[in-house]
């Protein structure tokens, strides 16, 4: 099995994009609490240039990170962008100055977001949006959906996703227009209904097996940030084999998982950036994968 495989995102369009199999999440390039600049810029603006030496041509970021803090890093360290980069964003949710997460999932607040997006990575078009599904909110996810689309007719957003969605709103949203991808909770130690950082039941497994069925790619977020804590002696055991360590056979489990998962491991260490990128070298087997099980 090859890792280091690509993956075509709205393969099924006119404008599909194509990506290496491991990506990068921004999150962790913010300062504490997921806010405010970073603690050490020079290392945080290395690590983005890094991805580009090191083949990583798909980043995670989203306008409420710091806030704006990863947008504004990425147009520092790589504008003007390659030709092969894709730029991924979510919009829905906002920050307060206590450091909370709130709803920001009204069409006027959508069309807000995106172009706070646009106007910070320095674009003209959004490669690909997630809309993320926040706790707490009175707006229904249908209306929050028919914004997404129709901020992509109008030209700012070329592929429509969603995040943080169970079974039944990815249904729906499939019903309102084409889910070019889906950013959602999973990892080895978390496959089934999961607690979000919201509060809120979410669908892992399930949600991945929607996506078999209709071709639609997973990004699986928080894949290392819950699992780790859990030592898992399988996973342990997998990575003496190898002489790789843990996190790497985390990467790799959900790089042999599926075909259509595109991990995006994040972090601000530089160390643990080339630690994560290693996994792409971890070749299991079907041995280890039925271990792993």
């Amino acid at each position: 099995m090859n890792n280091l495989e690509t993956i075509t995102i709205a393969g099924n369009t006119n404008d599909p994009l194509q990506v290496n199999r491991l990506g990068y999440g921004t999150m962790r390039l913010t300062g504490e609490g997921i806010y405010g600049e970073p603690p050490n810029r020079p290392e945080a603006l290395e690590i983005l240039r890094q991805t580009i030496q090191r083949g990583v041509n798909f980043l995670d970021t989203a306008d409420y990170y710091g806030e704006d803090v990863t947008n504004r890093l990425i147009a520092e360290a790589l504008y003007p962008y390659p030709a092969h980069l894709v730029i991924c964003s979510k919009v829905g949710g906002a920050r307060k100055p206590d450091k909370s997460w709130v709803p920001f999932n009204r069409p006027e607040n959508l069309r807000t977001s995106i172009e706070t997006n646009l106007r910070t990575l320095k674009l003209e078009q959004m490669p690909l949006v997630h809309f993320r599904v926040i706790g707490g909110t009175d707006v229904p996810f249908a209306e929050s959906m028919d914004a997404m689309f129709a901020l992509q007719k109008e030209g700012k957003i070329l592929h429509v996703g969603v995040s943080n969605v169970t079974p039944a709103e990815l249904k729906t949203a499939m019903q309102q227009g084409t889910i070019a991808t889906v950013e959602n909770m999973y990892g080895h130690a978390q496959r089934t209904t999961l607690k979000s950082p919201y509060g809120e039941n979410r669908g892992g497994e399930e949600v991945l097996g929607i996506c078999t069925e209709n071709n639609i790619p997973l990004i699986p977020y928080f894949s290392l940030f819950t699992a780790l804590p859990q030592k898992d002696t399988r996973i342990s055991e997998i990575a003496v084999k190898y002489e790789a360590s843990e996190v790497q056979i985390h990467i790799a489990w959900l790089l042999h998982r599926s075909p259509l998962l595109l991990p995006i491991p994040g972090t601000s260490s530089l160390k643990h950036f080339n630690e994560n990128i290693g996994a792409r070298d971890v070749i299991l087997t079907e041995e280890d994968m039925r271990f792993l099980e």
